[in-house]
């Protein structure tokens, strides 16, 4: 990916406001957030974008990397006259969120990961999850999500079904070049250069980025605390909002 690449995004919020940036999981949308920037948009500007592939962004033409999007989401508020924010992001959105911390620390004033790694578990497994994505498109996904992406009792529910529809709606090519990105991204060596505040939240009940897993950013950072969300797996800020809102409120509150 070349800073070039164009993230479809959103902006929501007063123009005088801190910023906020938001970076969601993979296979799914912007929207992953609608209920945090409902709480959160009267006092940031929250700006929110879409993975390559997913959502509004077009499929990418070339391989992907962390430091790609990074640089992707840099261009982007280069382009918006962004040039100090806040960040916060769900799995790979955590990912790319620790990549800016480390490369473009000076522009990084506090860092949310949630439901995130310094390295995913399995490297050799994603490519060939992105494999069987390009063979079959990310309905081959679907079935496997409750439970991963959420607690099976929250499977019946409407927000549960709404997240499964921006999994159906992410291209292969967006999904599949994601997974190779998260297969080669390891950043536990570099992790202590990272020294703005850092808050790891993890789902108590995750069984794709486990506690002790999240637990290893916020102890190995300069800056870090760590939290846990009960009876929540790993899209923990749809699972449980109103909690992950709260631990994301206090902790930009602190680092204001």
């Amino acid at each position: 990916m070349t800073t070039e690449t164009t993230l479809h995004h959103r902006i929501d919020g007063p123009e005088s406001a801190p910023v906020l940036v938001l970076g969601p999981s993979l296979g799914t949308d912007l929207h992953l957030f609608d209920a945090q920037v409902q709480a959160l948009a009267d006092r940031y500007r929250v700006l929110r974008f879409d993975l390559p592939g997913h959502g509004g962004s077009p499929a990418p033409g070339s391989p992907q990397t962390m430091s790609g999007m990074a640089a992707a989401v840099i261009a982007l508020l280069d382009r918006l006259g962004v040039e100090r924010f806040h960040y916060a992001g769900v799995s790979i959105g955590g990912a790319i969120g620790q990549q800016l911390a480390l490369d473009h620390s000076r522009r990084v004033l506090s860092l949310a990961v949630l439901a995130s790694a310094a390295r995913f578990a399995d490297p050799g497994s994603w490519p060939e999850r992105a494999a069987i994505v390009r063979a079959n498109g990310t309905e081959a996904m679907v079935a496997s999500r409750p439970g991963t992406w959420f607690v099976r009792s929250f499977a019946r529910t409407d927000e549960a079904r709404r997240l499964l529809e921006m999994l159906r709606a992410t291209t292969a090519e967006g999904y599949a070049g994601c997974c190779e990105a998260i297969s080669t991204f390891d950043v536990r060596e570099r992790l202590g250069e990272v020294e703005v505040p850092v808050l790891a939240i993890a789902g108590a009940e995750d069984p794709a980025t486990p506690p002790e897993m999240v637990r290893l950013i916020a102890d190995t950072v300069a800056n870090g605390r760590f939290e846990v969300v009960e009876d929540s797996a790993h899209l923990l800020n749809a699972e449980k909002p109103e909690r992950v809102t709260e631990l994301l409120a206090a902790h930009l509150a602190a680092t204001e």
